[in-house]
């Protein structure tokens, strides 16, 4: 007699229905938070599908609904170990809700018209820009009827189409420089990262309106050009070389931790500067390195995490889909 092969198979939420006693449709429930089902019901069907192995097939569940619980996350600046918090902090609050990030990296090679495309053709539920630059152009080729929506994370949108959540970046800035005034800084500097197209950080708009208020009439900008320690070391390096000491910036305010960190050790390594004697440094986002007592660095934290819970809840129609600004947290430390 031949022998029979018996082949496994996948347990289906039919399988568990039959062996609860209930229907299909009650299976489903137990398994969708916030449905209605009473505790009971849930707890006998889960013992049901544990012991039979069953969990719910996603992507059959997204072409029932439409939806495929996915958020393409896109990102170009890798260089800023800021952004490792930043996507920590938001893919915690999208798992909360169920919902699942899509990397896309945008590079040399994969610019934004790239992305926008290939997370549409995924049919993610929403697209997030997290800190980054984009066209006007790209962007109103990527708005069209059908596409995801759109949100920008850690940055102010000048689109009114497209929401953010952002720091208060006057309000930060605000905070920033009159404690660096009350310090008695009277020549300071802003080093800028790279050159904001659609997406406007306005800090260093801010920072120059606030310090006119104090008597400065000009700021000067020294540009690194990326959010990167090396081209911020390079942009610093030549403004001291160009400049005599007479001369010089006071204070140094940063867009980020990451130039302000490389100012102050080309500063202090090359030149010979004293932190903050001969030249004050200050950081934007809170990143944890500031705090090492080689930098000492004062910064400006910003609420990643509850910026991240708000982007969130607008995602899941919890909160008016507008923009939203929230303040973050002056932490003074040696370095000013």
């Amino acid at each position: 007699m031949p022998e029979v092969i018996v082949m496994n198979r996948k347990t289906t939420a039919t399988d568990v229905a039959i062996e609860a006693g209930v229907s299909k449709w009650t299976v489903a429930r137990a398994f969708t938070p916030g449905s209605s089902i009473s505790e009971k019901s849930r707890e006998a069907v889960m013992l049901i599908a544990d012991r039979l192995g069953y969990r719910p097939n996603l992507l059959a569940r997204s072409l029932a609904t439409k939806t495929t619980h996915q958020v393409a996350v896109l990102v170009d600046d890798f260089a800023n170990f800021h952004k490792l918090v930043s996507l920590e902090l938001l893919t915690a609050a999208l798992q909360t809700e169920g919902l699942v990030a899509m990397l896309i990296h945008i590079g040399k090679h994969f610019d934004h018209a790239n992305a926008f495309l290939n997370a549409d053709q995924r049919q993610v539920d929403a697209i997030v820009l997290l800190g980054t630059a984009f066209r006007d152009e790209t962007l109103q080729g990527a708005m069209k009827p059908g596409t995801p929506p759109l949100y920008v994370l850690a940055r102010e949108s000048t689109n009114p189409d497209i929401p953010s959540v952002s720091c208060d970046a006057k309000v930060s800035m605000r905070e920033i420089v009159n404690h660096l005034a009350s310090k008695g800084y009277r020549r300071p500097g802003f080093m800028t990262g790279p050159t904001s197209l659609s997406t406007a950080l306005g800090r260093q708009r801010h920072h120059a309106a606030f310090w006119r208020k104090h008597g400065v009439k000009a700021v000067p900008e020294i540009a690194a050009g990326a959010y990167d320690r090396r081209a911020s070391e390079d942009a610093l390096r030549e403004y001291l070389r160009n400049t005599q000491p007479a001369d010089r910036i006071d204070v140094l305010v940063c867009e980020n931790d990451v130039l302000a960190l490389g100012a102050i050790d080309v500063a202090r390594t090359e030149f010979g500067l004293r932190i903050p004697q001969d030249l004050a440094v200050c950081g934007y986002d809170g990143n944890d390195l500031a705090g090492m007592p080689i930098f000492d660095l004062t910064t400006y934290e910003q609420p990643m995490a509850e910026m991240a819970r708000t982007l969130v809840e607008m995602l899941m129609d919890r909160r008016e889909r507008r923009s939203v600004l929230l303040p973050g947290r002056l932490i003074v430390r040696g370095s000013t």
